[in-house]
């Protein structure tokens, strides 16, 4: 619709120009009558709009004001044209001259309360200042110029003149200075200053229209062409006004820096004009001009305007000066009472300024930091990679973080932390800013609680935390350049806390671990892992950490002296290289080994391994892994889990093997065996479980449980007159229990088989040769039970022991009458000697682990008449054993 306006409106006035003038004046008067009232009614239905949404007549008032002032312009165009049309006076003259003095200032009120145009009073009075000045000076030397050539005479063209000129300054002012909406404010700005020249026009030219007493003045035809132009101009300007103001935000503007800081951005407007008017009044002065009072009060008034706009510059100047005075104060006043230093570096990186803080943070004076490069006052291992930073920011980081140690004025390295920021753009800087902290306290507390976390706080050793950690760094480098892991543990180091105190124990510890420390390499790692357990990471190759063990191994070894004490201990070491057997669990693994925690698994169980190969020894032994080790580990493992519980589950068997009469082949007697069968494990045998019973306190039940169940099988053997002989075997710790004679009274009465037909066997090698095992065998014997030594020539029985022992029954070993391998020497003569020792000592003999007929035949040259073994009969259940008792005839021994 507007556009429509505005073309109709163009060709109307293209139309009028070459008409007569009263037609000219009548289309002029009619198109901006039209044009402005539609204009003018969407400007307040704009301002409406925005009043209802924002329910605030701060943003609305702009819009408001620039429609009434196109409300102004058409009606007072309207006045004009009737007067004009109807009276023969200078009547119209007047109406255009009030339309304009009223509209101008409408516009420009609007134009200033335009969001975004002019935030503040202070801004706007600026604004009409700034104006005031250069509209009043062009008025001046428009006037001079015009009075000079006798082209402008008359109060009107004055009036008009000076409220078109001030009204355009202050309109052009106001668009080139918004803070924002810029492209807004400019056509607002345009369109009023199009309207206000409009006006001005319109009244000029219809004075020369319609000179008192005449119907039209001289100039009709160049009037008619202005009239149209005029026009147009009153049609754009609120076209123009309309756009800019919908493209304002309607928010409210807030105070601008520019406004509320009091800069003096829009003071050089004033020198092009003020230069004009002087070289104007020196032309006119020059070629003999007089100013006539209009140009005094003309040249008055825009000397008052511009005093009053430098008045208000000096005022914003004093204010300006104060509030940089006031901002370097606070500067000072921060960077003086800061703990923070402020650095400025060149591009070189050259150290220009520092500020105060650092004389009084660092002892660090202007002379000792000003032209020397910063990394220069670094820590020579920081001084590389704060120049890698500094180079970064150069190159376009912002706000990197910097952890430096620097030198201060005393010499000592102190830990900082600096933020640097490039502020080579901003001219008041021009270089790159570093904010130095100290960080010591801080770095100190983080050094303590890293100590706390990574280090054992008894022995200072690293902790078992802090060792894997290493551990799983070595294990990710290359098989070339990995270690080995030795771990280490006090034997009997509970025993040293019970005897003498945890006091005693904890001073053994910190010995230990200074000997660790003393006899590993610089570059080795030693920790305590937990207890007395102790463990050492070594980049050296499996050969030379063998060595390194075997030192750690003796420096344990050595006495602890401690005051009023002094502990003797041994360790066991074990070894294991960081990717050396980690196939067996790492088969799978990327890398073809395990982590920290198998590294150092397998390292015990070495250890381990070492402990059992070094029992009943001085210990102090050295072991490598091996994955035998594991396996034996983990099936240990499994019968110590499986063990307990074993009688109630029915799991337990009892085997039995006839001991024959080697001359008629027939069975005197029989041994029962303890066999454990598990569902899962299969069947175990005794020398495997049978320890393991032993360190678990399970042997004392097994061994009551055996003894039972073979007199109850004898009990029913004897019963089916059957006239045997069992043997039953019994550890060394049974034998040496308080109650083993009295569980062994209670198996014979309760299944009333007679004591001479129990034998109680004991492996030579767990026979304790003390009083106390003479004292049970006696017992035993007292019970009407005989007693045996089972394999006999295995252990470190004495022969002349024989004669003080209380036994009946000598089984002896197969390595007795076994040829040697490689020999060819007969064994009968060790074998007669045994036989016939026995013989005469009143001792029966069995020859146990007969396998051939060359066995028997040496065991029978001896004397020997009873033998055992597979080659006779092999160990079976009760009921096999019942067919082969069957078979043979058995006899009373």
């Amino acid at each position: 619709m507007f556009w429509l306006v505005l073309v109709t409106a163009v060709a109307a006035f293209s139309a009028a120009a070459s008409a007569g003038p009263v037609l000219s004046f009548g289309a002029v008067a009619a198109g901006v009558i039209v044009g402005s009232l539609v204009h003018a009614v969407s400007l307040i239905r704009l301002a409406l709009r925005i009043h209802h949404g924002r329910s605030d007549f701060g943003p609305c008032r702009g819009a408001g004001f620039l429609g009434m002032g196109a409300l102004f312009t058409g009606a007072g165009v309207a006045v004009t044209g009737f007067v004009a049309l109807t009276t023969s006076t200078a009547a119209p003259g007047v109406a255009a001259a009030v339309t304009t003095l009223v509209a101008a200032p409408t516009f420009l009120l609007g134009l200033l309360l335009l969001p975004g145009t002019a935030p503040t009073v202070r801004a706007r009075l600026r604004r009409l200042l700034d104006g005031a000045g250069i509209g009043v000076t062009l008025c001046y030397s428009v006037w001079v110029l015009a009075a000079a050539t006798s082209v402008l005479t008359g109060p009107l063209p004055l009036a008009v003149a000076v409220t078109c000129c001030v009204s355009v300054s202050v309109a052009v002012v106001a668009g080139l200075r918004a803070v924002r909406h810029r492209p807004a404010a400019l056509a607002c700005a345009g369109g009023s200053a199009l309207s206000i020249v409009g006006l001005g026009l319109f009244t000029v030219l219809l004075a020369e229209l319609r000179r008192p007493g005449e119907p039209f003045g001289p100039g009709a035809g160049w009037v008619s062409a202005g009239l149209a132009v005029a026009g147009l101009a009153l049609v754009a300007g609120p076209f123009l006004i309309l756009a800019g103001a919908r493209r304002a935000d309607d928010a409210p503007t807030r105070p601008h820096a520019a406004d509320a800081g009091g800069t003096l951005a829009g003071y050089p407007l004033l020198i092009g004009p003020a230069l004009l008017a002087v070289a104007v009044s020196v032309t006119h002065l020059l070629t003999g001009g007089r100013f006539d009072p209009v140009a005094v009060g003309l040249g008055v008034a825009a000397a008052v305007a511009v005093a009053c706009r430098e008045g208000l510059a000096a005022r914003d100047i004093r204010r300006y000066a104060r509030t940089l005075a006031t901002r370097e104060a606070h500067f000072r006043a921060l960077v003086a009472g800061s703990t923070d230093v402020a650095i400025v570096l060149d591009a070189e990186l050259v150290v220009r300024w520092q500020s105060p803080a650092a004389a009084r943070q660092f002892g660090l004076s202007d002379q000792d930091v000003l032209g020397r490069p910063l990394t220069d006052l670094l820590h020579p291992a920081d001084a590389g990679p704060a120049g890698d930073v500094l180079r970064a920011v150069l190159a376009g980081r912002q706000h990197v973080l910097l952890q430096a140690r620097l030198r201060d004025g005393f010499g000592h390295w102190r830990d900082t932390e600096s933020t640097i920021s490039d502020q080579r753009a901003a001219p008041e800087v021009a270089g790159v800013v570093v904010h130095v902290r100290d960080v010591g306290d801080r770095a100190q507390l983080q050094r303590s609680l890293d100590e706390a976390t990574w280090t054992d706080d008894q022995t200072r050793l690293a902790n078992r935390r802090r060792f894997l950690a290493a551990v799983a760094e070595a294990h990710r480098a290359p098989a070339a350049e990995a270690g080995c892991v030795l771990v280490a543990e006090l034997d009997r180091f509970e025993s040293v806390a019970d005897l003498h105190g945890p006091t005693v124990a904890d001073a053994v510890l910190i010995e230990a671990a200074r000997r660790l420390r003393a006899a590993v390499g610089p570059e080795d790692l030693p920790a305590r892992l937990a207890g007395a357990g102790f463990a050492v990471l070594t980049g050296a190759p499996l050969v030379h950490a063998f060595a390194l063990a075997t030192r750690v191994a003796t420096a344990f070894a050595e006495p602890f002296h401690l005051p009023g004490h002094t502990v003797h201990l041994t360790a066991d070491v074990g070894v294991t290289d960081l990717h050396g057997a980690g196939h067996l669990h790492g088969a799978g693994h990327p890398h073809g080994a395990a982590g920290a925690e198998d590294v150092l698994r397998r390292a015990d169980i070495a250890r381990r391994r070492a402990r059992q190969l070094s029992r009943g020894r001085d210990g102090g032994r050295v072991e490598c892994y091996d994955e035998s080790f594991e396996a034996a580990l983990v099936r240990r493992t499994d019968l110590e889990q499986q063990l307990p519980g074993v009688v109630g589950r029915g799991e337990l068997d009892l085997v039995f093997q006839p001991v024959v009469d080697l001359g008629s082949r027939l069975p005197a007697g029989v041994e029962a065996l303890l066999r454990w069968r598990h569902p899962r494990l299969g069947v175990v045998p005794p020398h495997e479980f049978l320890p393991v019973a032993e360190e678990l306190g399970l042997a004392d039940e097994l061994g009551e449980w055996a003894l039972h169940q073979a007199c109850r099988q004898l009990s029913r053997w004897r019963a089916d007159g059957r006239d045997l002989w069992m043997s039953v075997n019994a550890s060394a710790r049974q034998l040496a229990a308080p109650g083993w004679l009295a569980t062994v009274a209670t198996a014979v009465d309760t299944h009333c088989v007679p004591a001479e037909s129990l034998i109680i066997e004991v492996a030579e090698a767990a026979l304790p040769d003390d009083a106390g095992a003479v004292e049970q065998l006696a017992g035993l014997r007292a019970l009407g039970v005989r007693t045996a030594i089972d394999h006999f020539g295995t252990g470190p029985t004495a022969l002349a022991h024989l004669r003080r022992l209380p036994v009946d029954v000598l089984k002896i070993d197969q390595v007795l009458f076994s040829e040697p391998a490689g020999q060819r020497a007969p064994a009968t003569p060790i074998v007669d000697v045994v036989v016939g020792l026995a013989r005469r000592l009143g001792i029966d003999v069995v020859a146990c682990g007969l396998e051939t007929e060359s066995h028997v035949d040496v065991v029978r040259a001896a004397g020997c008449r009873l033998g055992q073994g597979y080659l006779l009969s092999r160990p079976d259940h009760a009921e096999h054993v019942e067919a082969y008792l069957e078979r043979h005839r058995a006899r009373l021994f």
